[in-house]
């Protein structure tokens, strides 16, 4: 099994994941969304909210709000030596206290922990008009996303099978295929068609070309076909800024070793007993 990045920073990641199956694909994609745990808002104390939001809803928006989540510095609250009461090592205090005529931003959410800050500090919450106020108090822990979504570190996170496109000795070269193909990933030069340079994983393997080929009315195949080798992948990772999209890629991988060692101790303690 092979990984090659084609682009990687903080936010956002490409990268075709090689020798793997489509199981597994899926499940490296269902653990980084829902098996990697960020800091989110769960517990909040309202002491005054005259804003047009109801509490509910005022408490729904502030739980979907990014905290940046240094995972060597947090624990779930099942695994804290405080026994989930809530401490520096499995929760973070936020107040806030505002006054209209104002927007409230994600900003005046203060954090008693210096080191933990929210991603984006421009996030509107609710307009606050003369005289309406938002006095709290809010605790984030770490969660998952499996259990709720305002704990998934990723804005976006699938992937494809790599696409394979094969084009016959048939081929006329009459073009109707670069004309259908919405990604531009067919040329022709000269009599030949070909792929574009650098623009194959672009295939979103629609087979419109298939189609164009096939009403052209020459021969009973298409000249072009648009395959999908199922062993290699196409990963595109976005992280919602909670943590670099590599830490996420890496806990995601690293839960999946988990699971399987666990399973494979388990199996093991089974064939011994018997």
């Amino acid at each position: 099994m092979q990984i090659e990045f084609a682009r990687i920073d903080d936010d956002a990641a490409r990268f075709v994941l090689s020798g793997a199956t489509p199981a597994f694909a899926n499940a490296l994609r269902r653990a980084m969304i829902g098996e990697v745990p960020t800091l989110a808002i769960e517990d909040i104390r309202i002491y005054d909210n005259s804003s047009v939001l109801f509490d509910e809803i005022l408490a729904h928006r502030l739980g979907l709000i990014p905290i940046k989540t240094d995972l060597s510095r947090f624990v779930l609250q099942s695994e804290c030596s405080c026994g989930g009461e809530g401490c520096s090592l499995c929760s973070v205090n936020f107040t806030m206290s505002v006054e209209g005529p104002k927007t409230v931003l994600s900003s005046d959410l203060i954090s008693d922990d210096p080191d933990t800050a929210l991603v984006h500090d421009d996030i509107p919450i609710v307009k606050l008009f003369e005289g309406q106020k938002v006095v709290l108090e809010a605790r984030a822990v770490l969660g998952k996303g499996k259990d709720h979504a305002k704990w998934q570190p990723t804005n976006a996170c699938g992937y494809k099978e790599y696409p394979v496109i094969t084009i016959s000795e048939n081929c006329d070269g009459c073009g109707m295929c670069i004309d259908e193909c919405p990604r531009g990933v067919l040329e022709l030069k000269g009599r030949t068609m070909g792929v574009v340079e650098g623009k194959l994983e672009e295939c979103s393997l629609c087979r419109l070309c298939e189609n164009a080929c096939l009403t052209t009315g020459i021969g009973e195949e298409p000249a072009v076909s648009v395959t999908a080798d199922s062993s290699r992948f196409i990963f595109v990772v976005e992280s919602d800024g909670s943590m670099p999209v590599l830490t996420i890629i890496e806990k995601g991988l690293e839960f999946i070793r988990k699971q399987s060692t666990d399973l494979s101790d388990t199996l093991s303690e089974i064939a011994g007993v018997n």
